[in-house]
């Protein structure tokens, strides 16, 4: 690779010299951020033990032995005699240490008006915590008792949240979308005692009955005692017969004590369970939210995300480990209008926004309002994205219009078994555009071929980790073979991640899809993404998606379906020669597609999969996670006779 482009250079910034990373680089004599992750794979146990003192991560019982991986990689534990709790490190030591009157929560309801926005304290959330506490063991949870929540993003979410962690108990969020059989296969997963939920969801000012999914569901799991909606009177009633305002004292937990159950999306078969523990979670949560995203106390916080999803518990913790205020946003980012999103930003003097690139690309999209420019964003410091490839696009468009060309996009990618990254940009990376920057900080990531060999730069291959770190699952819920089975049964003691990537010769790492979406056209083999960017740097197409569809001659053919943006106007045989242009003739798809909306989950991720299936004449399977299902119904009309 000859003169890559890089769109943010750390040395144009004073920011970055300052920040916790660069310090904590200089404490440990690194001259540059490689060698400083070369340090800490050379040695996972002293990189975490640095790492959490450095965090300011308190133990009620210090730890004994940072690491013990006697059982090998799979069953590795972390901090062993140590005791403590998510809830005293994000709630009560905040408290305690004269910092009650400082904003621990915005809250910003669907309707955007002024009557409706809310913020909290941590004093204000400690006090509604501890009676919720003392209710919840007054009715028998403890323990390791899980307790589910059907709800969106809302300060009762939190309060909830941190009270189940401090009695010890398991909080297992359940996305507020999900029909009823999905809500029963969590709930009944984890033998949840009790479920909160909310009786009315509101989005784009229409009003959806989720408490009648919540009892029907709750009625269908016998292990399921209570449940309570708590946008209804019954939850002041709860939280003020809980003795508001007495103290309630925190739990300490074993380090490797469950904290939190989180269900994958179930795509492909039943909902993994994966285990996540206190130790672990304000391990991981703590190093990514101080070193990739540099958080300060005070600075807003907003990434756009939901409970449901690994990114909203990741958020809360961290940032409330760190006193940063988070922006608790329940709605459209386009409702009432385009502007809302912007508007939200500069009132609450936003600091670090995140989201989507499918988000980015539904904004550059508007043609309406004064858009991102029309707003002062000048409090922006660092942007952040994750759970999707980029196209260079909208990477540029958002660095560009969002952060006015002075912000690094803090790109990272993982999963909900790892509750972090694998891979992170840093205020400290030069960055090109679409790049994930490098492998984090004690994650000891390779790309391996087929025969599980380290391919070259600029090759494509698996993603995998050949080292274990503390937030990675600990197992998967009742379930042990088959967390064995995902990831490890490829390469012994190599944890596969499912991805693929690729380094490039100036040490930028990219991610191109999951593996099991690879695409094989005549023996010629291609990730939908790859596809995708090339159709969506087409100046008239907004966005894209991509499908390897049986075909007798190739074995499989590339089909495209695009979104174009508004007023746009295209030929589908000059998308087919665009993409023939760029990727060769061989790769040409065989069908593109002009479609008015792709189908997604509520998160924004495209449904390859489920398109494939209805593209090929099959059923489309569970519709409970599709944001917009009647875009199928588009689909199956295109299919071909």
């Amino acid at each position: 690779m000859t003169n890559p482009e890089y769109l943010w250079h750390p040395d144009d910034h004073a920011w970055p010299r300052e920040s916790h990373l660069a310090n904590f680089m200089r404490r440990h004599n690194c001259a540059t951020q490689a060698d400083l992750h070369a340090a800490s794979v050379h040695d996972t146990a002293w990189f975490w033990d640095e790492s959490v003192k450095d965090c300011g991560l308190e133990w009620f019982k210090p730890y004994t032995k940072v690491k013990d991986d006697s059982r090998g990689f799979a069953w590795t534990k972390w901090f062993a005699g140590g005791e403590v709790n998510i809830t005293h490190n994000c709630i009560d030591r905040h408290v305690r240490d004269g910092h009650g009157d400082e904003i621990a929560l915005y809250y910003e309801a669907d309707s955007d008006a002024a009557e409706s926005r809310e913020k909290f304290t941590f004093a204000q959330l400690k006090k509604t915590i501890d009676a919720c506490c003392r209710k919840l063991t007054e009715m028998g949870i403890g323990r390791g008792d899980s307790v589910g929540l059907y709800a969106p993003m809302c300060v009762q979410t939190v309060e909830i949240m941190m009270a189940t962690f401090k009695i010890g108990a398991r909080f297992v969020p359940i996305f507020c979308g999900y029909g009823e059989a999905a809500v029963v296969e969590r709930l009944g997963s984890c033998e949840a005692k009790f479920l909160f939920a909310i009786e009315h969801l509101h989005r784009r000012g229409k009003t959806v009955p989720t408490g009648a999914i919540a009892r029907a569901a709750a009625a269908r799991v016998p292990s399921v005692k209570h449940v309570l909606m708590f946008d209804t009177p019954a939850w002041p009633e709860f939280v003020y017969s809980g003795g508001y305002g007495t103290p309630y004292e925190c739990v300490p937990t074993a380090a490797e004590e469950s904290a939190m159950i989180i269900y994958t999306s179930g795509t492909t078969g039943r909902p993994k369970g994966t285990v996540h523990t206190h130790a672990g979670c304000l391990a991981q949560t703590g190093k990514e939210l101080r070193y990739a995203f540099n958080v300060q106390a005070g600075e807003p916080f907003f990434w756009f995300t939901d409970i449901g999803w690994m990114m909203g518990p990741w958020e809360i913790i961290g940032c409330l480990f760190y006193r940063t205020p988070i922006v608790m946003f329940d709605g459209a980012p386009d409702h009432p209008d385009s502007d809302r999103l912007w508007r939200t930003l500069e009132r609450l003097k936003v600091v670090t926004f995140c989201a989507s690139p499918t988000l980015v690309r539904l904004f550059m999209r508007v043609t309406e309002g004064k858009g991102p420019a029309g707003y002062d964003l000048s409090r922006l410091r660092v942007l952040g994205s994750t759970g999707e490839p980029w196209d260079e696009t909208s990477y540029r468009w958002f660095f560009t219009n969002v952060g006015g060309g002075r912000c690094p996009i803090i790109n990272i990618s993982g999963g909900t078994e790892l509750l972090g990254c694998l891979l992170s940009c840093t205020p400290l990376t030069p960055l090109r555009p679409s790049s994930l920057g490098a492998p984090a900080l004690g994650m000891d990531v390779a790309i391996y071929s087929e025969a599980g060999e380290p391919v070259p730069r600029g090759t494509v291959g698996h993603l995998v980790c050949k080292q274990p770190s503390p937030s990675m699952t600990k197992s998967f819920l009742h379930d042990d073979a088959r967390y064995v089975e995902t990831y490890f049964s490829r390469w012994p003691d190599v944890w596969y991640h499912g991805d693929w990537a690729r380094e490039d010769e100036d040490g930028s790492w990219f991610v191109l899809g999951r593996s099991d979406d690879t695409i094989k056209v005549a023996g010629k083999r291609v990730g939908p993404s790859e596809v995708e960017s090339v159709l969506t740097s087409h100046p008239a197409v907004s966005e894209a998606a991509t499908i390897g569809a049986p075909d007798e001659l190739k074995g499989q053919v590339l089909v495209c379906f695009v979104v174009l943006k508004p007023g746009a106007s295209v030929e589908t045989a000059d998308l087919i020669a665009h993409v023939a242009k760029q990727m060769g003739k061989p790769l040409a798809p065989k069908a593109v597609y002009v479609v008015t909306a792709l189908p997604k989950t509520r998160s924004g991720k495209i449904l390859r999969g489920m398109i494939l299936r209805v593209y090929a004449g099959q059923p489309a399977g569970d519709l409970t996670s599709v944001e917009n299902p009647v875009s199928l119904e588009a689909i199956v009309a295109l299919r071909p006779a």
